[in-house]
């Protein structure tokens, strides 16, 4: 009898996930068929950064090496492997040329991934050469579907995968307009080596309950408080959420002091204090706005800084987080010069970003020794609904509900 695999969610009690699904060696290959290369959609980049025909760059799927391209056809992307020996195609991370060249044998492709050279075909003085029946027409390097979403570049390796647009859901939409309602223009990359799981990071992006009692800058200087205004918006699948809230609603006296919390302290001041600045430019208050889109999406407005979380699956127990910071090509010269102080609070040595880090790690390293043993993840109730409370973890509860479904149904 085939042995269960103890680290997929046998039951359908959202409550509680085992700790061996952030240490199975097999669950993480098996990530990597059903979801990475599963129906699901992934961020590529930007459109900021193709701004010519034959401008590229390249980036990664979990591990998978993708080329994205400008052409006169549009933007496509295409597994960066030659079709010939499978060496990588494109050594460098962006540029601008008319065709690619493998380097170990010279092949070449269109712009549009289609073959269109091979060194010697027809082999020297009639000897050797590629068989006369071979047909150049009929090879295409690996392609992924893509779609540009006001700016984002998402794709997919899938057929099956909806149109992202549904992907999304109705309910994510509207939200992630709100923080595109112009083209990003890129202002730049930060990658940060995380020594844990990628869903305990996805987790942790999703936690609501977690931002005001690990991170000092988020509860001292009242940034992020459960007690402020805001709430959870999760897709009917459970794949997608949304936790905002606007910094200045919560009462003087909010419960935080009676907590005990270490991350609450009153003698913590900042020489200054301008990083914490927010200008209220989408005119709703909501000066907190986390998205994540699944599997490995998260997009961020904290404050005034914006910015693309790529979730990078290196192996089951580390993780590449690409922070990719953006902004509007019209922004104030204050505004931009905001943005781009605030990554200081959010990014790799971000005051924030380190604590996640860190507490990610804790978790990863206690797991392997948690084997049978469970997480609790009952806050706020037991099922994925939305609500106007962010002590919850519901938008944990869906993401399992979706990585469940997505593991079984493919298996």
């Amino acid at each position: 009898m085939e042995e269960t695999n103890k680290s997929h969610l046998g039951s359908r009690d959202l409550t509680k996930i085992p700790f061996d699904v952030y240490t199975d060696e097999k669950t993480f290959q098996e990530e990597y068929d059903n979801i990475f290369r599963g129906p699901t959609w992934s961020f590529l980049g930007m459109e900021s950064q193709l701004k010519v025909d034959g401008a590229y760059f390249t980036t990664e799927v979990s591990n998978i090496s993708v080329v994205v391209v400008r052409s006169a056809n549009g933007i496509g992307a295409f597994v960066n492997r030659c079709i010939h020996r499978g060496s990588l195609l494109c050594l460098e991370s962006e540029g601008v040329l008319s065709e690619f060249s493998c380097i170990y044998h010279g092949w070449t492709y269109s712009l549009e991934g289609a073959l269109t050279g091979v060194a010697f075909e027809r082999g020297v003085n009639g000897d050797g050469g590629m068989p006369a029946d071979f047909d150049k027409t009929t090879h295409h390097l690996e392609q992924l579907r893509v779609a540009n979403y006001r700016g984002l570049i998402f794709g997919t390796f899938s057929k099956e995968a909806p149109e992202f647009n549904s992907f999304l859901g109705p309910e994510i939409s509207p939200r992630l307009d709100r923080v595109l309602y112009k083209t990003p223009v890129l202002l730049g990359k930060a990658t940060q080596v995380m020594h844990n799981n990628w869903k305990l990071y996805i987790e942790n992006t999703k936690d609501s309950y977690h931002a005001s009692i690990l991170h000092t800058f988020f509860t001292t200087f009242k940034l992020n408080r459960l007690t402020q205004s805001g709430g959870l918006i999760i897709s009917e699948s459970g794949a997608n959420h949304i936790s905002y809230s606007k910094r200045g609603t919560a009462a003087n006296h909010d419960g935080y002091d009676q907590q005990n919390l270490r991350a609450n302290l009153d003698d913590f001041t900042l020489s200054d204090p301008s990083i914490l600045n927010f200008l209220d430019e989408f005119n709703d208050g909501i000066s907190l706005q986390i998205i994540t889109i699944f599997p490995t999406t998260v997009v961020h407005q904290i404050n005034n800084s914006l910015a693309v979380r790529q979730v990078i699956p290196r192996s089951e127990k580390k993780t590449d987080v690409v922070w990719w910071y953006y902004g509007f090509e019209d922004d104030s010269n204050a505004l931009s010069s905001l943005r781009q102080k605030q990554i200081n609070l959010v990014g790799p040595a971000g005051f924030i970003s380190m604590e996640d880090g860190a507490v990610g790690a804790f978790v990863q390293k206690n797991a392997p020794h948690s084997s049978g043993n469970d997480a609790i993840v009952c806050m706020g109730g037991r099922d994925y609904t939305s609500s106007s409370s962010r002590v919850s973890e519901a938008a944990i509860r869906g993401f399992w509900s979706q990585y469940n479904d997505m593991m079984h149904s493919r298996n």
